[in-house]
C-alpha cells in the first residue's frame, strides 16, 4: 500500500459541490462497493446517494441489495446469498461463499475500480480484501470490526491489506490507528433518520385512535434470527395483548424475510400488522410506545426516535458457546456500549424467555422511571454517535472520494 493511500490528506470536511474542473477527467470515477446483508445495503445505499451529491460522474459496480440497486448498482449476484450468521449456520454454505468471494475479487481485478469499498460482513469482505491486497487498488472498509469486543488481533491483520477504515462508534479509531491503519469516525448511519416518520399517517392507515398503544416487534433481518425469535416473541405478544386488548402490534421487517414473517404471524392469535417498506417502518417507529427487538442496529434506531425497548436474542448453541469464550464485553447493545452502562435491558440465549421479556416490556409499557431513564439516555447516546452533525454518509463519501481521486491519478486515464 502506498503511504498516500493509507493516510489521505485533509480532515475530510464534507464536499458540498461538484468537483472542480482541475480534478475532472475524461472518464467517470469507478467505485466498487460490496455489501453482504440488509444493514450493509442500507449503508451502501446512503453512501452511494452521498457520493452522487458530491461528484457528478460516478460508475458503480459490485454487490448490493435493493437500496444499492436503486441508487444505480448492477449487482454481480444476489446479496442475500451472503447473509448467513453464526458458525453452525455458515458451514453448509461455505462452498458457495468461497466461490462468491473469488468472483467478487475477480470483478475488481477485471474492472480496476478507483477504489473498492467493502461494507460490514467482515468474514466475506476481508477475504475479498486479502485477494486484492497486492492489486494496487485502494481498499476501504465501512464499519469497523468489533475488536474491542472479541478477537482484538484482527486490528493488526486487517491493517496489512486495508488502506482506510470508516468507524461508526466514537471509541473505535484508536484500536486500529495504533496498528497503522488510518481510521475515520463518521458517526452511526442511524442518526440520519431521526425525523422521517409520520405517526398520524400510520394511525390513519390502520384505523387506530390517538390513545391506542402501538408496540413494535422486531425479530431480526435474517432467517436464522426470525426462526429462533418469533416463537418466543409470539408468547410475549399474547401476554401483552391480554393486558391491553386495544394495543396494536406492528412488525417492521425486510424483504428477505418478509414472506416468512407474514406466514408465521398470520397464524398468531393476536393480529400483528407487518410492514416492509422503509417509510412504513419509520411511521411505525414514530408512534410506537415501546418495542421488543432482536439485537442489532435496530436498538439504536429505536433509541434515536425515542422508543423505549427491550432486547431479546438467541443464536445456535455452538455460536453461543464460542461467544462466551471470546467476548470481552458484557453487553451487545450499541447504546449500552456507547454509554458504558446497561441502559437497555437485554436477555440473551437461555435468558431470552417469554416470561422475562414480558415482565421487562410490562415495566416499559407503564409510564414511570424506567421509561424516563431510557429516554434521557437515548439523547446522550445519539449525541455521542453524531446526531445533529454532518450526516455520516456525507462524511463517508468525502473520505471515499478523496481516496478514489488519489487512486485515479495513479492509474492511466
Amino acid at each position: 500500500m502506498s503511504d498516500d493511500l493509507h493516510n489521505p490528506s485533509g480532515d475530510f470536511a464534507v464536499a458540498t459541490s461538484s468537483i472542480t474542473s482541475e480534478t475532472a477527467v475524461s472518464r467517470p470515477l469507478k467505485i466498487m462497493l460490496v455489501a453482504g446483508e440488509a444493514s450493509g445495503d442500507q449503508l451502501g445505499g446512503r453512501l452511494m446517494a452521498a457520493l452522487k451529491r458530491q461528484h457528478a460522474d460516478i460508475k458503480f459496480i459490485g454487490v448490493g441489495g435493493p437500496r444499492m440497486i436503486g441508487e444505480g448498482m448492477q449487482s454481480l449476484f444476489s446479496m442475500n446469498e451472503m447473509s448467513v450468521m453464526g458458525l453452525a449456520e455458515i458451514i453448509p454454505h461455505i462452498p458457495r461463499l468461497l466461490r462468491r468471494i473469488r468472483e467478487t475479487a475477480n470483478l475488481a481485478l477485471a474492472e480496476r475500480p478507483d477504489v473498492v469499498v467493502t461494507i460490514d460482513a467482515p468474514d466475506f469482505s476481508f477475504r475479498v480484501g486479502k485477494k486484492l491486497a497486492t492489486a494496487g487498488i485502494p481498499l476501504v472498509h465501512y464499519v469497523a470490526p468489533s475488536v474491542w469486543a472479541w478477537r482484538p488481533g484482527r486490528a493488526r491483520k486487517i491493517a496489512k491489506f486495508l488502506d482506510h477504515l470508516l468507524a461508526l462508534l466514537p471509541f473505535e479509531p484508536p484500536y486500529f490507528e495504533r496498528e497503522g491503519l488510518a481510521t475515520t469516525f463518521i458517526g452511526h448511519s442511524a442518526v440520519e433518520e431521526r425525523h422521517g416518520g409520520d405517526a398520524g399517517r400510520f394511525r390513519a392507515q390502520h384505523g387506530l385512535t390517538a390513545d391506542q398503544k402501538v408496540i413494535a416487534i422486531l425479530p431480526g433481518s435474517r432467517h436464522s434470527e426470525v426462526s429462533r425469535l418469533l416463537p418466543v416473541f409470539r408468547d410475549v405478544v399474547v401476554r401483552l395483548a391480554n393486558d391491553d386488548p386495544d394495543a396494536c402490534f406492528v412488525m417492521p421487517t425486510v424483504s428477505k424475510v418478509e414472506d416468512t414473517v407474514r406466514q408465521v404471524t398470520s397464524e398468531w392469535p393476536v393480529k400483528t400488522v407487518v410492514v416492509a417498506t422503509d417509510q412504513e417502518r419509520r411511521d411505525a417507529f414514530s408512534c410506537a410506545h415501546a418495542a421488543l427487538a432482536a439485537s442489532g442496529t435496530v436498538s439504536l434506531e429505536l433509541g434515536i426516535v425515542g422508543v423505549p425497548h427491550v432486547i431479546g436474542y438467541r443464536v445456535s448453541a455452538t455460536s453461543a458457546w464460542l461467544a462466551r469464550k471470546l467476548l470481552k464485553v458484557d453487553t451487545v447493545t450499541i447504546i449500552n456500549l456507547v454509554l458504558g452502562r446497561k441502559l437497555v435491558p437485554e436477555y440473551l440465549q437461555e435468558d431470552c424467555t417469554a416470561d422475562k421479556l414480558y415482565h421487562a416490556m410490562k415495566k416499559l409499557n407503564d409510564l414511570g422511571e424506567r421509561r424516563d431513564e431510557q429516554l434521557a439516555g437515548f439523547d446522550e447516546a445519539t449525541t455521542l454517535l453524531g446526531f445533529g452533525q454532518t450526516p455520516p454518509s456525507d462524511k463517508a463519501a468525502s473520505v471515499v472520494l478523496e481516496i478514489a481521486q488519489q487512486g485515479k491519478q495513479q492509474r492511466p486515464k
